[in-house]
Order: structure tokens, then C-alpha cells, then sequence
């Protein structure tokens, strides 16, 4: 059974020997080779240095081409043109999926072609000389964005490229994502990728870990994310990670997105370990996007509205052509600067909602319940815990893929358009939490003039997309 304990020197160094060995780039980066290139970078390229240290809100977009120049050029784009204050580099499906022949192909082709046949940057293929190229050449600290659920070689890849970002864990690139992997096996993969950033730490290079808060990205309910991603920087903290990013999708509700946001930031202070630097990111929207560009254009100024008013350090950026496909860096550079106009706008406007604080006590008592109900699972064990946690129905993630999953959650918006709860299965929050949730959507069903249902959650999934928020009956 899984354990959450520190790898030792020994097991690091066996597993890393293990995770090298499927490296397509020849020989395995020498750690103290990496570590040198680590500190020739300057003070502006340090990426938890920058993050822990604003005063604003930071921008940071997605993005990710297969052929380096045009990752270093797409890059330079998003910050000249679209003024990002930390940059991504998102990785292709197939090494997501450990495919690294099929990215190899698909990366000669893009060179052949001079077209982009992966959806994103094939860093394993590419290694670690060419990552570090890509590094020299930007202007702004770059993170690894992916979704692999064993992320281990593509860590030490990127790690050893100069990468001081890297985002995902064993939950969060495991139950939203696939079928493939139980937990405790996701869990072994990425204690190796949180000792292994912790190692680099130790060494003085402070590398950045940020869970993925938004999970499956459909309705999914604050204290559910929060208590993963708390879990989840509590495991990466026992492997020596000491800068934690807390993540936190969007759901549109003003108050309550800004509610989760304080409430994620005041949980991470109490349950990661003192020597821990939290900081928070927040999502803008991740479920589906008007097809309408000017439409599109008003759910990235909500996100950008929400982030003004929660002030979470960073905010992941989204481009008025997401239902499109992958964005062009124009677009990508538009959603940046619409973001970052209304960020300067709001942030000398002391603006007040009311019932913040009530919302905030509901997500707070409810993740400590979770949490509680995790430590108790594995005896203080947070490893153990989490695995038995979710076999018995105790934390679960709606809509999951994984069978890890029970997905026995059903969320709905109630009548303000917040999440709630229509189904909690055996989930580990108060009854009076519950029932709160419960009766909140009874005041919606009541005036819409219709029962609380699965056609209720239905409407609200596709309720973006189609230019409103709560998924209304078409006679309302």
C-alpha cells in the first residue's frame, strides 16, 4: 500500500536510473549539470521567485507548438503582444500519453511540413539541450503544462532543461483525464516527481508545484478542488517541495468564485506545513465557450472581473476562439490583454458582495471535513487516506473517467448560479451542508416550475456555451 513518506536518497537515485532508461534522447542529464544551468538563469526567469513575489495579479496564458522556434517565437508573441507575465509550454497528447515514438513522428512530420502535427511541445523528444535552448530564449519564467498522469520522465526532462515550474499530481492528471491508472499507482509516480523537485530545492533552486484545480472542468464544486489540491500539496510538501500553487477553476458565480478563492488561500496557510510558500491561481472558464467570438470575449471579462475582486496571485488566461480548437497566438495574445485591461481597471475599485463570507464558511467547513475524513481513512496517513478515501465514496470528483472515481457527485447550479450538490453520495461534508445545498436547489426547481434533476444539470453544463449561466427552461 502506498506510503506517504519521503523517498530516500537511494530510492530516488533507482527510481531516477528507471525513468531515465526510456529516454529517446541517449544519455541521462547529469543532476549537478542541470543544477548549474538552473543557477545561470537570471532573477526575472526564476519562476517561484516571480510568482511569490508579485504585487498584482500575473498573467499567464496556454500554449504549445511541436517545433522549437516556433515555441520560442510563439512565446516571445505572448509576451510583446500580449504583455504575459509567466509563460507556458504545453505539452503534446502523445507524450502525455508516454507515446514517445508517436511524438517523435509526429514531430519529424511537423519538420517535413512545416506544419503542426502535435497539439502541443514535444519536450521528451526534443531533450534537455533543447529545452534549455528554449529557456535562453524566453523572456519570462516558463511551466510545464500537460496532463500525464505518469509525468516522471517528462519531469526529468524538463527539470534537467531548466524548467522551474511544473503543474499537475497524482489526482488531478489522474481521475479527470483517464481510465488507465489506479491511484495509489499515480501516487508512487509523482512522490518521484515531487522528490525530485524537492532535491533540486534542496540544492537552492526553488522549483514550483501547482496541482490542477479545476479537475474535469464541468461544474465541479469549490470544496471538492480545494480539498484535492490541499491533498495533493500536502503530499508534494512530505517530498520537500516548498512552493505550492493551489489551483481553482471558474465556475461564474461572483460570489462564490471569489469566495473559493479566499477560502483556498486562508486553507492552504493552515493545513501545508509553515515552511511551505502558498500562492493561488485561478482558472478563467473551463467548460465550453460560446462559438461567437464577442460572446467569448464577455465569459474571459467575467474571469478577469472575478480575478480583480479574489486577487489570486496568478490567473491562467483563456482566447475568444477556445470553441475553435487550439487558439492562434494572436487570439492567445487578445484574451491577455482583454484580461489585463480589466485587472488594471479594478484594482483601485474596493468593490463589496454580499454574502461572501457566509459562502466562504460553507467551502471552508466542508474541505476540513474532507480533509478530516482522508486523515482518519489512512490513521494520519495522507497517501493511504486519499486512496481509501475514494474507494469508499468519502472524496469524489464528478463526471471522472477514472474508475478510482466512485462519481456518485451530482452538481447543479441553484438560482444564483452557484454549484451545489444535488447528489452527495457517501461524500464527507456536514449534513447541514448538504442540506443546504439540497434546499438551494429546491428554490430553484420551485421557480422554474420543474423538479431537481439530471436535465437540470444537463442545461447547466451546456449553459455557457449557450450565453447564460444557469441552464434555464426555454419557457423562462
Amino acid at each position: 500500500m502506498v506510503r506517504d513518506v519521503t523517498l530516500s536518497e537511494a530510492e530516488l537515485r533507482r527510481i531516477d536510473q528507471k525513468v531515465w532508461d526510456r529516454y529517446p534522447g541517449g544519455d541521462p542529464a547529469e543532476f549537478r549539470d542541470a543544477v548549474d544551468f538552473h543557477e545561470s538563469l537570471p532573477a526575472e526567469k526564476q519562476f517561484a521567485r516571480v510568482l511569490e513575489g508579485a504585487e498584482d495579479v500575473l498573467t499567464q496564458p496556454r500554449a504549445g507548438v511541436p517545433l522549437l522556434d516556433d515555441q520560442i517565437e510563439l512565446l516571445d508573441t505572448l509576451v510583446r503582444d500580449g504583455n504575459a507575465d509567466l509563460l507556458p509550454t504545453t505539452i503534446d497528447s502523445y507524450t502525455r500519453d508516454n507515446a514517445y515514438e508517436e511524438a517523435r513522428e509526429g514531430l519529424n512530420r511537423s519538420r517535413e511540413t512545416g506544419t503542426d502535427e502535435l497539439n502541443g511541445f514535444p519536450a521528451v523528444n526534443h531533450g534537455v539541450e533543447r529545452c534549455q535552448r528554449l529557456i535562453e530564449a524566453t523572456d519570462a519564467p516558463v511551466q510545464v503544462r500537460h496532463g500525464t498522469p505518469d509525468a516522471r520522465l517528462l519531469a526529468a526532462v524538463t527539470l534537467a532543461g531548466g524548467f522551474q515550474s511544473f503543474e499537475g499530481g497524482p489526482i488531478t492528471y489522474n481521475l479527470p483525464y483517464t481510465s488507465k491508472y489506479d491511484l495509489a499507482e499515480t501516487i508512487e509516480y509523482w512522490q518521484y516527481v515531487d522528490r525530485l523537485a524537492g532535491a533540486y530545492t534542496e540544492q537552492g533552486i526553488r522549483i514550483n508545484r501547482e496541482p490542477f484545480g479545476p479537475l474535469t472542468g464541468t461544474l465541479v464544486p469549490p470544496s471538492i478542488s480545494i480539498a484535492i489540491c490541499l491533498i495533493e500539496g500536502l503530499l508534494a510538501a512530505t517530498q520537500g517541495v516548498r512552493s505550492i500553487t493551489l489551483g481553482y477553476g471558474q465556475v461564474g458565480n461572483l460570489v462564490q468564485d471569489v469566495a473559493a478563492i479566499r477560502a483556498m488561500e486562508a486553507l492552504g496557510r493552515e493545513f501545508l506545513p509553515r515552511e511551505v510558500t502558498v500562492t493561488t491561481v485561478f482558472h478563467q472558464w473551463m467548460g465550453g465557450f460560446p462559438r461567437d467570438e464577442a460572446r467569448a470575449h464577455g465569459v474571459i471579462g467575467l474571469g478577469s472581473v472575478t480575478a480583480a475582486m479574489a486577487e489570486p496571485d496568478k490567473i491562467i488566461t483563456k482566447s475568444p476562439q477556445e470553441a475553435r480548437g487550439v487558439p492562434t497566438a494572436e487570439a492567445n495574445a487578445a484574451g491577455l490583454r482583454e484580461t489585463d485591461q480589466l485587472l488594471r481597471m479594478l484594482e483601485d475599485q474596493d468593490i463589496v458582495l454580499d454574502g461572501v463570507d457566509r459562502e466562504q464558511e460553507l467551502i471552508e467547513r466542508s474541505v476540513r471535513s474532507l480533509i478530516g475524513a482522508v486523515q482518519d481513512a489512512g490513521n494520519g496517513d495522507i497517501a493511504r487516506g486519499t486512496v481509501r478515501a475514494f474507494d469508499r465514496g468519502l472524496l469524489d470528483v464528478p463526471f471522472p473517467p477514472s474508475e478510482a472515481a466512485a462519481g456518485d457527485v451530482l452538481p447543479a447550479r441553484d438560482d444564483d448560479g452557484r454549484v451545489r450538490l444535488l447528489k452527495s453520495g457517501e461524500l464527507a461534508i456536514p449534513d447541514d451542508v448538504v442540506e443546504t445545498h439540497q434546499a438551494r436547489l429546491e428554490e430553484r426547481a420551485v421557480a422554474e416550475g420543474r423538479d431537481p434533476s439530471f436535465r437540470m444539470v444537463a442545461d447547466d453544463v451546456s449553459a455557457i456555451s449557450n450565453g447564460r449561466l444557469v441552464g434555464r427552461p426555454e419557457e423562462n
